[in-house]
């Protein structure tokens, strides 16, 4: 299996040190998107570059499809990030990131449940390696 670039391991520690910093200070409980928004803002006062809510589109006989799929976060325009908040995770969820980063052309992953007492019991890391094919860039900001 191939090995993470060291930017795309950075901005992971990155996206972990910020949920551990939201996930302190708030704990569990709240909305999905209150954990999207802090977790936004702990990494861009620590000066990443971070975009909310991407819609992801499916490429199909050539013609761009908006299926619908959006990402939570896309974070140094390296690592997609998507936050829960639910009792446990299912593996559906490590799924659809494997989608988006299909989709998308991105290698990294992380899926992130702010709803538990202990935060590393709610981190899951998606990989997708270069036998998975990518379909379509993420459009610009």
């Amino acid at each position: 299996m191939e090995e993470l670039s060291d930017h795309e391991n950075r901005v992971s520690r990155a996206v972990l040190d910020a949920a551990f910093a939201v996930h302190n200070h708030l704990g569990p409980g709240l909305l999905e998107s209150v954990y999207e928004i802090c977790l936004m803002h702990e990494l861009q006062k620590a000066g990443h570059q971070v975009r909310r809510q991407i819609a992801v589109p499916v490429i199909y006989d050539r013609v761009k499809m908006e299926a619908g799929f959006r990402l939570d976060l896309l974070v140094d325009e390296a690592v997609i990030v998507e936050c829960k908040a639910v009792e446990e995770l299912h593996p559906i969820t490590a799924s659809q990131v494997f989608t988006y980063l299909k989709l998308t052309g991105k290698r990294l992953g992380l899926v992130i449940n702010f709803n538990v007492k202990l935060l590393q019991k709610g981190i899951k890391r998606v990989i997708c390696t270069a036998n998975s094919q990518a379909r379509a860039p993420i459009p610009p900001a």
